[in-house]
């Protein structure tokens, strides 16, 4: 994923997250907010609960992976901010 597509700021995850339009399952929270820009941006965040750092980079990257394989799918001109939840953990 280029950094062009990426949420980084906390400010930003907040705003997204506050607004609360969000998609609930047992594994993932998907929050989304509209953006004025002509592609997709996406922040992931997987918290220490989960496991250790290893453990969650390699999450982070499984994620990234998925999204990258079919970016060209959809194209919604949203901000997702991706949040995996406990049971995300045995996937």
């Amino acid at each position: 994923m280029k950094k062009l597509y990426i949420v980084k700021y906390k400010r930003d995850f907040d705003r997204i997250i506050n607004l609360n339009n969000s998609i609930k399952s047992k594994y993932l929270v998907i929050y989304s907010e509209n953006n004025d820009k002509k592609y997709d941006c996406f922040g992931i965040s997987v918290g220490k609960k989960l496991g250790n750092s290893v453990y969650r980079n390699k999450k982070k990257r499984q994620i990234r992976n998925i999204i990258d394989e079919y970016r060209k799918d959809y194209n919604n001109h949203k901000n997702y901010i991706i949040i995996l939840r406990a049971g995300g953990k045995n996937c």
